[in-house]
């Protein structure tokens, strides 16, 4: 990664680029995520948000609502409406970009598969392949 990882909206008015690698690569199958997606998950790098330069553009955060209740804003381009990242739980130290967005989305895998569980996946889709969809004891104890 030495000139950072670059990527940008659907239409091209908002470019960024990663200045180091993220601390961390993870998919979450949290319902918000899947109503926010589309999508059985997302896969997003944790990044510092001073790490990221903003090349083009002004992405638009929009608040979302949560099941937990806790602040969401997911950063948007004003034109195309492409989610670049988001802010969770109002912390504007860190940013969770999503990885799809990037120029080589291959760059960033998710490191989950080969460090431990997934964080939000208690409310992952029945039937997830278990490739994806990782559980901590606690988790399956409770729903049970």
């Amino acid at each position: 990664m030495a000139n950072g990882l670059a990527g940008g909206c659907a239409c091209g008015a908002v470019r960024y680029r990663l200045g180091s690698a993220p601390m961390f690569v993870h998919c979450c199958h949290c319902r918000d995520c899947q109503r926010q997606t589309g999508s059985a998950f997302v896969i997003n790098a944790i990044i510092e948000t001073e790490r990221i330069t903003l090349l083009s553009g002004d992405p638009a955060p929009v608040a979302m609502p949560t099941d937990s209740g806790h602040p969401h804003e997911i950063y948007r381009c004003p034109a195309c409406q492409t989610a670049l990242w988001s802010d969770y739980g109002g912390r504007p130290a860190l940013r969770f970009v999503r990885v799809g967005t990037l120029d080589d989305p291959a760059a960033l895998p998710p490191d989950a598969p080969r460090t431990g569980p997934v964080t939000w996946c208690a409310a992952s889709s029945p039937g997830m392949p278990t490739t994806m969809a990782f559980t901590s004891a606690a988790t399956r104890a409770r729903s049970g």
